[in-house]
């Protein structure tokens, strides 16, 4: 009995996950040349340092400083957002997804839209998500 709670558990862990999925539809817009792009700075101690700093300054007000995001703002740990590749972070960086509400940063240097970029991948995916606060957002 405890094997079979322990599988819908599972099973209601994994539909919750996918109810509270970032919306991802910038991600066509991203041409193959600009997805394929490498952060030069992934992995770099000091870059994810840098990307912290920015993120407490430009992004935790909608994210979360925990990255988990809040009400309508994603968590930028989902496995989505993880999964990303560098490339597709940095085109919405600088193009902004304005009908989720994430303005632009291409006024922020590039290098630094890097490190943000290195910041956020060495978070990683985090079971916990906070973002719609567990409802799904009626456009979704």
């Amino acid at each position: 009995m405890t094997r079979r709670l322990a599988s819908i558990a599972a099973l209601a862990m994994l539909l919750s996950l996918s109810a509270i999925a970032t919306d991802q539809s910038w991600k066509r817009h991203v041409s193959n040349q600009e997805s394929g792009k490498v952060n030069p700075y992934a992995n770099q101690p000091n870059a994810i340092a840098a990307g912290a700093r920015l993120f407490a300054d430009h992004c935790a007000r909608c994210h979360g400083d925990d990255a988990l995001g809040s009400g309508k703002h994603p968590s930028l740990r989902t496995a989505e957002v993880q999964s990303a590749s560098d490339g597709e972070l940095f085109w919405i960086l600088r193009n902004g997804f304005l009908r989720r509400g994430m303005p632009s940063w291409s006024s922020v240097p590039e290098a630094s839209r890097w490190q943000l970029i290195a910041y956020v991948k060495s978070l990683g995916i985090s079971a916990e998500d906070h973002s719609n606060d567990g409802k799904r957002d009626a456009e979704k």
